[in-house]
């Protein structure tokens, strides 16, 4: 027998943490998980995206790391302790910086600013990046009233966001693609 994905108890505007506390949907926290949930995603659809296998597979990484802050953000932080949820460690974000570096070294100076655009895969990139910002944004402000069991998810986030946009302009070197530099209207 099938479990029914509706259960009728967010129909009222409110939801339930791991653990059982009942939230209204409105709450920083929900904005938090849901916007690293929407993150997660749009990362799914980049990876589908992309022909480099290290990449995918780096992306594949990111998402296991994404679902852990999302359960860690979506966990009653008076009883994250007690339910063993998965933990980020420093060499999840040295990864990020090692990933970064790597890119780095290929790709040309950059000069100026850069719109995103030009292939599909380098937009996405940037879509993420955006998404990740966001996230990182509620996440601050979530820990500003209630400060996060795992402190390393913001630094996370905010080196993910810095990978995502050095891998939308590396996505857009594997691809042929020239970068769109921003002249500002005079």
């Amino acid at each position: 027998m099938s479990l029914k994905i509706y259960t009728k108890t967010g129909d009222t505007g409110k939801t339930s943490l791991i653990g059982g506390t009942k939230v209204p949907k409105s709450h920083i926290r929900i904005g938090a998980y849901g916007t690293v949930d929407e993150l997660n995603a749009f990362i799914g659809l980049l990876g589908d995206q992309l022909a480099d296998t290290h990449g995918r597979e780096m992306l594949r990484e990111i998402q296991d790391r994404l679902f852990t802050i999302g359960s860690s953000l979506a966990c009653d932080p008076d009883k994250e302790i007690a339910m063993r949820i998965p933990d980020l460690r420093e060499s999840d974000i040295l990864l990020l910086e090692n990933e970064i570096d790597s890119m780095n070294e290929k790709l040309p100076e950059m000069k100026s600013f850069i719109l995103p655009g030009g292939n599909i895969s380098v937009s996405t990139a940037h879509i993420c990046r955006t998404v990740c910002r966001r996230a990182e944004r509620f996440v601050v402000e979530l820990n500003e009233t209630e400060p996060l069991a795992q402190p390393l998810i913001i630094k996370y986030l905010n080196r993910l966001s810095d990978y995502l946009f050095v891998l939308a302009r590396y996505i857009g070197l594997l691809n042929g693609v020239t970068e769109i530099k921003w002249k500002p209207r005079k």
